[in-house]
């Protein structure tokens, strides 16, 4: 039996998101911006004698509280991501903050349930002049906080490492008899397009240039090139998936190089759940605030009181709904369920296409965009456990890869 790991994994186990240290500093901003707003209600309610103003103050200590747990979060797992105690990372700290977020989401989803029954079966007075500029102002301030977590990006994905569209390929580097020149796929901001570049003082005219493509199904496909500042590229666009032999001809002479499509963790696997679980809980306020305004502006114009509770059941349903997932997702990850079935089929694909047998797999999440790997091969020929990295090198996803590779029986009988 051999057994490999891959070298950079072993030696590094920082398993951060992309975008942690900035994650981690819009949410210092939103913690700021609800302390400032607490303090504001509170000793304004103080002054004027406005309890509903004191206890809107008291309700937006939550979100301080929501904020300052993700922040916590962000800041001990950076601090602590080279730890040797932990021994795959902290990664995982933010799912355990998410699940955490999401438990207390849940709690006050039950408590606004059953503040809002109670006031339905024993209604009480409902004070509109300062009820509703309240509620207005908790939706100001859950829209600013919201823009302000989402910073322009979608938190369903961790930019660099969680998202489901693949990186450009690597470029290329031809040695030939005339020099080196580089054969790239680009696609930033255009559809992907061949570009080839040549070392200085050589030229390459654009019809003494060639590309025919191979993929693995036998297609083939040929590119011509234009000559563009400092480039040539080709007129035509690649068609998906990146993965073919490309034949490259230059001044007659053919060079022969292979492009593989670079697999990244997609869905569940690549989200950072921390800041998932933040903008959930300020999203879910927001959501109440709007039923709100709507149900004190019936409630009033029509003296329809049973509005104001039947909006806290609704809003109570939504915010507990939105918890179950959360819990549900970081739940998974906790307990190191596969995070990406899509990338197990793939892995177990690469693995057997020749014909060895993937025996056993644990696939399970390091931390945003970043997954752990057990991959045990049975094989009858004398690969060894390089071969299967070098095949698995696709796959940017895996951080940590640990490979073990046995001889079958039918090459030991």
């Amino acid at each position: 039996m051999q057994t490999e790991m891959r070298p950079e994994a072993g030696h590094n186990h920082i398993f951060l998101g992309a975008d942690h240290e900035r994650s981690e500093r819009r949410t210092w901003w939103v913690i700021w911006l609800c302390g400032a707003m607490m303090v504001t209600e509170i000793v304004g309610g103080w002054l004027f004698g406005s309890i509903a103003l004191v206890a809107d103050g008291l309700h937006m200590s939550t979100h301080a509280g929501a904020m300052l747990l993700a922040a916590l979060a962000y800041r001990y797992a950076r601090r602590h991501a080279d730890d040797p105690r932990f021994s795959f990372g902290t990664g995982k700290l933010g799912d355990l903050a998410g699940f955490t977020s999401a438990i207390i989401l849940a709690m006050i989803a039950l408590l606004i349930g059953f503040e809002a029954v109670s006031r339905f079966l024993s209604p009480v007075p409902i004070h509109f002049a300062e009820a509703i500029p309240i509620a207005c102002l908790g939706l100001v301030v859950n829209v600013v906080s919201a823009v302000l977590l989402s910073g322009g990006h979608d938190h369903g994905h961790s930019h660099g490492h969680g998202h489901t569209h693949h990186d450009h390929d690597d470029a290329r580097i031809i040695a030939t008899s005339f020099g080196e020149v580089r054969l790239e796929v680009f696609e930033e901001g255009m559809p992907p397009r061949f570009r080839l570049y040549t070392a200085p003082g050589l030229d390459i005219p654009a019809d003494a240039a060639m590309v025919e493509t191979v993929r693995p199904d036998g297609a083939r496909q040929s590119f011509g090139f234009v000559a563009q500042d400092g480039y040539l590229e080709s007129a035509d666009e690649i068609p998906e998936p990146h993965e073919f032999r490309a034949d490259v001809i230059l001044f007659d002479q053919s060079y022969n190089v292979a492009f593989e499509e670079h697999e990244h963790a997609g869905g569940s696997a690549g989200r950072d759940n921390n800041m998932r679980a933040a903008v959930v809980h300020v999203a879910a306020d927001a959501a109440v605030s709007v039923l709100v305004i709507g149900g004190l502006l019936l409630a009033r114009a029509f003296g329809w009181l049973w509005m104001d509770p039947v909006v806290g059941i609704v809003g109570a349903v939504v915010i507990a709904s939105w918890a179950m997932g959360l819990i549900r997702d970081t739940g998974s990850i906790l307990l190191d369920m596969t995070p990406d079935k899509g990338m197990e089929q793939k892995l177990r694909d690469v693995i057997e296409r020749d014909g060895d047998e993937l025996a056993d797999l644990h696939l399970w999440r390091l931390g945003p965009g970043h997954l752990g790997a057990i991959l045990s091969v049975t094989t009858s020929s004398n690969r060894t456990a390089l071969h299967y990295r070098e095949r698995l090198g696709r796959f940017k996803s895996l951080s940590h890869l640990t490979i073990e590779v046995h001889e079958s029986q039918r090459r030991n009988g």
